[in-house]
C-alpha cells in the first residue's frame, strides 16, 4: 500500500512517460528504416543521394541535362513499414522515376482505441458533464438561476472556442484529422449541444427570455450549428442533432410547455433538414425524421387540450420535411423523373401517421382533424410535383382509412340513426360539429382522392406511379363509404348508401371505359384493371347497403369470383390476390356468425338463408378458382379453392344441422340421423374430390378429400358405432325395412366401398384396403342391425334374444360372406374374396363361441350343419373354379413355346 497519494501519482506518470517514450522510439526506428530504403531505391535507380541546399543552388544556374530513363527497378514489400510521423522530402528522380506511395497500413487496437474511441466517448462526456453539472446544481441549490444559466453559456462558449483553436491549429500545422474522430469537430459538437440546453433552460425553466428572445437565440445556435458542421463534417453533425433532440429531455420542469418544446423542436429539425441538404446527408435527414416521430409521442393521450401543440409539431415537420426533404419538390435534392424516393415519401408519412396518433388520442377534436386534413391534401400536392413522394400517396390512403374506420367503430353509445329515429338526449345528434366535419372530410377526401388518380394517369415513365394513384383513388372512396355506412346506418339496410355505392359503381365504370380507349401508357392496364375491380366492389357494396345484412357475406363473395374474372382480361398479380383476401374476408365473416343472418334463418328444410348464404358464395369461389386456374397454381388460387371447399362443406352440414334440429343450428347435441347424413355427405364429397384432383392436380383439393374422409371415419367409428348406435342405445330407428339403419350403415357403407375403388392405384393401398375394411364394418352392421330390427321392433334393446334370432345371426352372416366370395370369383376381386374370408371367419368364430352355449337343440345343429356345408362348398370353388382358372391364365402365354 502506498500512504502518500503523490506517490501514486508519481508512479502513474512515469510508467506514462516510458509509454510515450517507448512509442517515440518505435517511431524513430520506423523513420530509419524508411529513410534507407528511399536510399537503397535512389542508389538502384542511378540517382545521387539528396543535394545539399548549396548544390542545390548551383545546379539550378547549370544548363539542363539529358536524363536517360533507366528500366524499373523491383521494388521490395514494404507493407510491414511503419508510416512516420512527420513529412519525409521527396527524392528526384526524373520525370517517370518517382516512386509510389507507400501503402497505408491497418491500425491496431492500440491506435484505434488512441485515436477514436477516447475522442468519442471524450467528446459525448464533455456534453453530458455541461448538462449534469446543470441538474446538480439545481438539485443542490448551490447556484441562483441566472448564474447557471450565465455558467452555462460560458461553458458551450468555451467548448466552441476550443473547437475552432483546434481547427486552425491542425490547419496551420498541416497534421490531417482523422474524419472519423476529429477532434475539433467534435468539441464543437460539445458545444452546440450545451448551448442548445442554456438557451431552452433560460427560456423554460426560468423564464428569463420571452418567447421570441428564445426563438431568435435558437435559431441562432441552429444556424451556428449548421455553419460549423459545414466546416466539420458528419460528426459535428449527428452529435449536434442527438444532443439537439434530447435537450429537453437532460434539461426537463416540472409544469413542461409544449408549445415551446415544439417550437424548440421545429428550430432544430429545420438546422438538421437544412444541414441534410446541403451535404446530402441522407442519415441526417432520416434520423431528423425519426426523433421528430418519437417527440409527437409524450402526453399525447392528455386529451384535448394537448391537441394544439402537437398538432403545429407534426405541421411544421411536415412543411420542412417538404421544402428541404423531398426530391424534386421545392428545394429538396433532385430527383429521378418516375422514381420513388423513399426518404422523401417515408418523411411525408412519418408525419401523417404523427397526425394520426393525435386524431386518434385527442378522439377526433375539430383541430386535429383539420391538421389531418391538411397534411393529407399536401402530400397529394407534393406527389403530384414530385414522383419522389408517390410512396406518401398510399400511406395517406391508408391512414384515412384507419381514421374513419376508428370513429366508426368506436365503442360509444351514440348511435345516430335508429329503427324509430334519433333518441332525443341520448349520443349527438346529425348536426354535431364533429360529425358535419368527418361527413365533409369523408367526401373532400374521396373527391380529392378519386379526381387526382384519375388524372395522373399518363403522366409518368414508369408504371409503379400511375398504380399507386389509381389503387388509392379506388380504394379510398370505398373505404370512407363502408366507414359511414357503419357509422351512420350501423350496417343495417339503407338505401341512401346504396344509391351513393351505385354512383361510385358508375364514376368507376367511366373511369375503366375512358383509360381503355387511350393509347397505350406505362401502368394504364393496372389502372384499367383497378377502376374495373372498384366497380365491381361498390355493386357489391350497394347489394349489400340495399339488402339485408347477410347478403354483404354474398356481395363479397361474387366480388371475389368477378375480381377473378377481371385477372384473366388484365393478368395483374395483384388481382389474384385481392380474390383470395375478398375470399378470406368472407370466411371470417362466417366465423362471427354462422347463421349469417342471425335469427332470420327461417324454418323451411333447405330453401332458407342458410342456402343463400353459403351455396351462392360456394358457387362463386368454384367459379373464381376455375378463373384463377387458368392463370397457374399459385397461393391466391390455393386460397379460393379452400374458401370454395369449406363453404360447400359447411352449407351440407348446416343445411343438415337446421334441418334435424328443427331450424336451430346451434342445437346442443346430435342424433342418429344427423351423424348418418353428415357421414353419407362427408364421403359423397370425398369422391368427388378425389376424381377432381386427379384432372387438376391441386394440394388443396388432394387436403380436402383426405380431411373429409377423416371426419367421416372418426363420425363413423364415434358416432355410428358407439355414441348413436341403436344396438346399445335407446334409439327409435323406425320402419321395418326404410329406416334409419339404412341411412346409417348401408348408404354409408356404399359411399366407402366407391371411394375406396376411387383411391386405388392413385393413393397407398394401405388407404383403400383401409376404406374398403370400413365398408365391410358397416354393411355388416347393417346385416346385424336389420335382423335385430326384425325381432325387437324400432327400439333394439328392449327384449332377450332367443335361439331363433341367434340362429338368423349366423345364417345371415354366412349368406353375407357367401355373396362376397361369389362377388370375389365373378369379378376376379382379391378384396372381395378377402372380405369374404374375414365375415366367415366372423361366422365361424361365433359358432364355436355364442351359437355351441346359446343355442340348443335343433338350432344347433342346423347352426353346425349349415356352417360345415358351407365351408366344404368354398373350398370347391376355390379349388374347381378359382385356382384352375389362375392356372388356365399362366399356361396360356406358355402354350406357343412349347409347340
Amino acid at each position: 500500500m502506498l500512504d502518500n497519494p503523490f506517490d501514486f501519482a508519481a508512479i502513474v506518470i512515469a510508467i506514462v512517460a516510458l509509454i510515450f517514450a517507448r512509442k517515440a522510439m518505435n517511431q524513430a526506428a520506423a523513420l530509419r528504416t524508411r529513410l534507407d530504403l528511399m536510399q537503397q531505391l535512389a542508389a538502384d535507380r542511378s540517382v545521387p543521394p539528396p543535394l545539399t541546399p548549396a548544390q542545390a543552388a548551383e545546379q539550378t544556374m547549370a544548363p539542363a541535362a539529358s536524363v536517360v530513363e533507366p528500366a524499373p527497378p523491383v521494388i521490395p514489400d514494404v507493407e510491414s513499414i511503419a508510416p512516420t510521423a512527420e513529412p519525409v522530402p521527396e527524392v528526384a528522380s526524373g520525370p517517370t522515376a518517382v516512386p509510389p506511395p507507400l501503402p497505408a497500413p491497418d491500425r491496431g487496437f492500440e491506435e484505434t482505441v488512441g485515436t477514436r474511441w477516447v475522442v468519442w466517448i471524450g467528446g459525448l462526456t464533455l456534453a453530458l458533464g455541461g448538462f449534469f453539472m446543470v441538474r446538480y446544481s439545481i438539485d443542490a441549490g448551490l447556484l441562483g438561476p441566472g448564474v447557471r444559466t450565465i455558467l452555462g453559456g460560458l461553458f458551450a462558449l468555451a467548448l466552441l472556442a476550443a473547437g475552432e483553436w483546434t481547427r486552425r491549429k491542425e490547419s496551420i500545422s498541416a497534421i490531417e484529422a482523422l474524419p472519423v474522430a476529429n477532434i475539433p469537430a467534435i468539441l464543437t459538437a460539445a458545444g452546440t449541444a450545451v448551448a442548445f440546453a442554456t438557451v431552452y433552460a433560460a427560456y423554460a425553466l426560468y423564464g428569463f427570455l420571452v418567447p421570441a428572445t428564445a426563438f431568435i437565440l435558437l435559431g441562432l445556435v441552429a444556424l451556428g450549428t449548421l455553419a460549423a458542421a459545414l466546416l466539420h463534417g458528419p460528426a459535428l453533425a449527428g452529435l449536434g442533432v442527438v444532443g439537439a433532440f434530447a435537450t429537453p429531455v437532460l434539461v426537463s420542469s416540472d409544469r413542461p410547455d409544449f408549445w415551446a418544446l415544439y417550437v424548440y423542436l421545429a428550430i432544430v429539425t429545420a438546422a438538421a433538414f437544412g444541414l441534410a441538404r446541403v451535404r446530402l446527408w441522407r442519415w441526417l435527414a432520416v434520423t431528423t425524421i425519426a426523433f421528430a416521430a418519437l417527440w409527437t409521442l409524450p402526453c399525447l393521450q392528455c386529451g384535448p387540450s394537448m391537441v394544439a401543440p402537437h398538432a403545429f409539431h407534426v405541421l411544421a415537420g411536415f412543411i420542412l420535411a417538404a421544402l428541404l426533404v423531398v426530391c424534386g419538390f421545392m428545394f429538396g435534392p433532385p430527383a429521378n423523373e418516375g422514381e420513388i424516393e423513399p426518404i422523401s415519401s417515408g418523411s411525408l408519412a412519418a408525419y401523417l401517421g404523427g397526425a394520426t396518433l393525435i386524431v386518434l388520442n385527442g378522439f377526433h377534436a375539430d383541430t386535429a382533424m383539420i391538421v389531418f386534413g391538411l397534411l393529407v391534401a399536401s402530400s397529394l400536392l407534393v406527389a403530384w410535383r414530385s414522383d419522389a413522394a408517390t410512396g406518401a400517396v398510399g400511406a395517406a390512403a391508408a391512414l384515412v382509412f384507419v381514421v374513419f374506420a376508428e370513429w366508426a367503430i368506436r365503442a360509444n353509445p351514440d348511435m345516430l340513426v335508429l329503427p324509430g329515429g334519433p333518441l332525443a338526449g341520448i349520443g349527438p345528434s346529425a348536426t354535431d360539429g364533429s360529425v358535419s366535419l368527418h361527413l365533409i372530410s369523408a367526401t373532400i377526401f374521396a373527391a380529392g382522392f378519386g379526381l387526382a388518380g384519375f388524372l395522373a394517369q399518363g403522366r409518368s415513365t414508369r408504371s409503379i406511379i400511375p398504380v399507386i394513384w389509381s389503387a388509392a383513388s379506388v380504394f379510398v372512396p370505398l373505404a370512407l363509404l363502408v366507414a359511414l355506412y357503419a357509422r351512420i346506418a350501423h350496417l343495417d339496410q339503407s338505401i341512401p348508401f346504396a344509391i351513393l355505392a351505385v354512383v361510385l359503381a358508375t364514376a368507376y365504370a367511366a373511369a375503366t371505359e375512358i383509360l381503355a380507349k387511350r393509347e397505350e401508357r406505362p401502368g394504364l392496364q393496372a389502372a384499367v384493371a383497378l377502376y374495373a375491380t372498384g366497380t365491381l366492389a361498390a355493386l357489391a357494396l350497394a347489394l349489400t347497403f340495399a339488402l339485408e345484412k347477410g347478403w354483404l357475406t354474398i356481395a363479397l363473395a361474387l366480388m371475389s369470383a368477378g375480381t377473378a374474372w377481371v385477372s384473366l382480361q388484365r393478368p395483374i398479380p395483384f388481382l389474384r390476390s385481392l380474390a383470395a383476401i375478398l375470399a378470406g374476408i368472407v370466411v371470417m365473416r362466417i366465423a362471427d356468425d354462422p347463421r349469417i343472418v342471425g335469427d332470420a334463418v327461417g324454418t323451411t328444410p333447405i330453401f332458407n338463408w342458410l342456402l343463400w348464404g353459403y351455396g351462392i358464395p360456394a358457387a362463386s369461389f368454384w367459379v373464381g378458382s376455375i378463373f384463377l386456374r387458368r392463370g397457374g397454381d399459385d397461393a391466391p388460387l390455393r386460397s379460393v379453392e379452400a374458401a370454395a371447399i369449406l363453404f360447400t362443406v359447411m352449407l351440407a352440414f348446416m343445411e343438415i344441422r337446421h334441418a334435424v334440429n328443427d331450424g336451430d343450428p346451434y342445437f346442443t347435441s346430435a342424433g342418429l340421423t344427423e351423424v348418418a347424413l353428415q357421414v353419407c355427405v362427408a364421403l359423397a364429397m370425398a369422391i368427388g374430390l378425389e376424381r377432381l384432383r386427379l384432372r387438376t392436380g391441386s394440394v388443396v383439393h388432394n387436403a380436402g378429400a383426405i380431411l373429409l374422409t377423416a371426419f367421416a371415419g372418426l363420425a363413423t367409428l364415434g358416432g355410428l358405432l358407439v355414441l348413436e348406435q341403436p344396438l346399445l342405445w335407446t334409439i327409435d330407428v323406425g320402419g321395418r325395412f326404410i329406416n334409419l339403419l339404412l341411412l346409417a350403415y348401408a348408404l354409408p357403407a356404399v359411399l366407402a366401398l366407391l371411394l375406396s375403388y376411387v383411391v386405388a392405384g392413385h393413393r397407398p393401398a394401405a388407404y383403400a384396403n383401409t376404406l374398403a375394411a370400413g365398408a365391410l364394418i358397416l354393411a355388416l352392421t347393417y346385416v346385424t342391425a336389420e335382423i335385430r330390427r326384425l325381432y325387437h321392433g324400432p327400439v333394439m334393446v328392449v327384449g332377450s334374444t332367443g335361439g331363433a334370432e341367434q340362429y338368423t345371426y349366423s345364417i345371415a352372416w354366412l349368406a353375407f360372406g357367401v355373396i362376397l366370395l361369389g362377388i370375389g370369383i365373378l369379378f376376379n376381386s382379391q378384396r372381395a374374396r378377402l372380405a369374404s374370408a374375414a365375415v366367415i371367419a366372423l361366422t365361424i368364430l361365433k359358432a364355436f363361441v355364442i351359437d355351441m352355449s346359446a343355442l340348443t337343440g335343433v338350432y344347433r345343429a342346423l347352426s353346425f350343419m349349415c356352417l360345415g356345408l358351407v365351408l366344404v362348398a368354398i373350398g370347391w370353388l376355390y379349388q374347381r373354379i378359382l385356382f384352375r382358372r389362375q392356372a388356365a391364365a399362366l399356361a396360356a402365354p406358355a402354350a406357343p413355346a412349347g409347340g
